[in-house]
């Protein structure tokens, strides 16, 4: 507990802000918001904001495949309630819809290039360290979004969290509260446990008490909806060998390529900054007096370091290095390339200030050889037509996935095969093309599952697209008996002998607190465990037996002790007895008083946070369809 405080209480925020991308995104599906350019029904209504029905469809299956990637690909995803995902994914729209508005009601902005900069730095769209374009593209899409849906859905997660932010950190406590929760924290207790085996041989199951039980609960052991796509995929790869670069388009390149080429200029300028402190005819004066000097013989990069306001160039004797055109104020830029090498110019005047500029050297542009760049030219040039090509036949396919009954007649039409996957259900496969959200939502489409049609052109990445058609539905179907037998078995027999040593150890219990049976005769044959000055995160003991031991009541006395009983996971029961409790006695350091007050005073601002949550809810007016 101590280090769990220690490990929250500390930069919040800052841990945060770059797990917005993949915690916000990636584990919390209610939360996925995607733009809907058709829909014609909506789920709910946000004073006035709608939350459309592909909004819905959309958080609840982001919400299902999360579930089923936390519970583990054995897990029967036919056990997920169709109604509780979709009242809980709503719920969070809801939500989502009401913070965002509180955020803009009170004012809070997030700027495009601090989004810009938070994009670039974000780890999971870096490669070898640099920001990837292609990688962010890829993560992007993986998550259901394009570009510019991306960076809505960012800005409107940063203003959401600026909001909670701003609240969540404005709670305080008091040095009394602070020391309360620090005896409570750093608190011992003295106590021992008794564990009572549960006994799976001593459970006698009948062949009517599985089957009884299978009845009891039929709608448990269904089979998994699953289907069978099948698919045609057009890469753009393939395109490559199929186009030829002719000598008169790689001369054509070859010269557009050499003519961007131009000369960069060193140049270093003297600036007199215009200020409260400084005019403007007191700092060209300052200048024209520094020109008399250059042409007394005096040093510029001397006076440049004396006298020099740009505090970046000063210390370089106001050297500015290489630099092409575009790069400097237009008449920093215009003097410049007027000057012969170690010329200085009259005093200039830009935004900046004035400036006396000299041009300390001219490197002239070096041209590459047509051989050096054939290569590079050539497949730019074929990149170019591949991706017109690409674009063309990415095309033909839709047209004719639309117009065709089946797959066969569109990959013949465009010399594709058709492939097959394997069977997946509505949480998707685990790799490849049945883990994709977008060919899962597809597959699992009225239109696609239910009307046999062929699917639109799907984007699996910015090379490849695929249609699908669904060639076989399993249906959910009533697993037969013979097939969960042993499974329900097992559970039986782990159920009944957790029941059966619940009420031997609770009638043990009952007589310990009674004072019937003493201590030392409790269950001899196994004995006491016992452990002294035991904190909250002993470590050696199960944290179902902590919880329950620091909830117990203090002993009434030194030879009273308490006594709770708790029933494990596996089955077994634990008797537990609390002898005595430990107070600290030694003042708590400034830095553990820091901490606890920085990890109190957030729970106090969460706190906060919910009942805002809680006010804007009540005075909203909420629809849901």
């Amino acid at each position: 507990m101590l280090q769990n405080i220690r490990d929250n209480s500390q930069g919040w925020i800052a841990k945060t802000i770059i797990g917005i991308i993949v915690a916000l995104l990636a584990l919390t599906g209610v939360d996925a918001i995607f733009t809907s350019t058709s829909n014609s029904q909506n789920a709910g209504q946000v004073n006035g904001v709608e939350i459309t029905s592909v909004d819905l469809s959309q958080a609840v299956e982001m919400q299902r495949r999360q579930l089923l990637q936390q519970l583990g690909r054995d897990f029967d995803a036919s056990l997920l309630d169709e109604k509780l995902l979709r009242e809980a994914a709503l719920n969070g729209l809801v939500e989502r819809t009401l913070l965002l508005s509180g955020a803009q009601d009170a004012k809070f902005a997030f700027s495009q290039q601090a989004l810009d900069q938070l994009i670039l730095k974000t780890p999971e769209f870096l490669v070898d360290g640099q920001f990837s374009a292609e990688r962010f593209d890829q993560v992007i899409r993986q998550l259901g979004y394009n570009r510019l849906q991306f960076r809505q859905m960012l800005e409107q997660e940063m203003l959401i969290g600026q909001l909670r932010a701003g609240l969540s950190n404005s709670g305080f406590v008091t040095d009394a509260q602070v020391q309360a929760f620090a005896a409570l924290e750093k608190q011992t207790r003295d106590f021992a446990t008794l564990t009572l085996k549960a006994d799976p041989g001593a459970v006698i199951l009948s062949d009517d008490d599985v089957k009884a039980y299978y009845d009891a609960k039929a709608s448990e052991f269904m089979s998994p909806e699953q289907v069978v796509l099948e698919y045609v995929e057009l890469k753009k790869e393939a395109f490559f060998d199929q186009i030829d670069v002719t000598d008169e388009a790689l001369e054509t390149a070859y010269q557009s390529e050499i003519a961007n080429l131009a000369e960069q200029r060193r140049a270093a300028h003297i600036l007199a900054e215009v200020s409260d402190k400084l005019s403007d005819e007191q700092a060209q004066a300052k200048l024209v007096e520094l020109q008399k000097r250059l042409e007394q013989g005096e040093d510029f990069a001397d006076l440049a370091k004396e006298f020099s306001d740009d505090s970046g160039s000063a210390g370089e004797g106001g050297d500015l290095g290489f630099a092409g055109r575009g790069v400097y104020d237009p008449a920093f830029e215009e003097a410049l390339y007027t000057l012969d090498k170690n010329a200085v110019s009259a005093p200039v005047r830009s935004e900046f200030g004035w400036h006396l500029i000299k041009l300390l050297d001219v490197q002239a542009p070096e041209v590459p050889s047509f051989a050096s760049l054939e290569e590079k030219l050539k497949r730019d040039l074929k990149t170019r037509q591949v991706e017109q090509r690409f674009v063309e036949v990415s095309k033909d396919l839709e047209d004719a996935a639309f117009e065709a009954s089946d797959l066969a007649q569109p990959a013949q039409e465009l010399g594709l095969e058709v492939n097959t996957t394997e069977a997946f259900g509505r949480e998707g496969g685990t790799e490849g093309l049945t883990a994709n959200r977008l060919v899962i939502q597809a597959a699992f489409s009225d239109e696609v599952l239910e009307g046999g049609s062929n699917s639109s052109v799907i984007e699996l990445d910015p090379n490849t697209v695929v249609v699908v058609r669904v060639s076989v539905h399993n249906k959910p179907e009533q697993l037969p008996l013979e097939q969960v037998t042993e499974s329900i078995r097992a559970q039986l027999i782990k159920v009944r002998a957790s029941e059966a040593v619940k009420v031997e150890a609770e009638e043990q219990l009952a007589a310990l607190r009674a004072g019937k049976t003493p201590i030392a005769q409790a269950d001899a044959k196994q004995g006491w465990d016992v452990v002294e000055a035991a904190t909250r995160s002993q470590e050696g003991v199960e944290p179902a037996v902590l919880q329950a031991l620091f909830r117990m009541p203090k002993p009434e006395a030194a030879d009273k002790p308490s006594f709770d009983g708790i029933s494990l996971s596996n089955g077994d029961y634990v008797v537990v007895r609390l002898n005595g409790v430990s107070q600290p006695q030694q003042a708590l350091s400034d830095e553990d008083k820091a901490m606890y007050s920085r990890f109190l005073a957030s729970r106090v601002g969460q706190q906060d946070f919910a009942a805002f949550r809680k006010q804007l809810e009540e005075a909203a007016d909420i629809e849901r369809f």
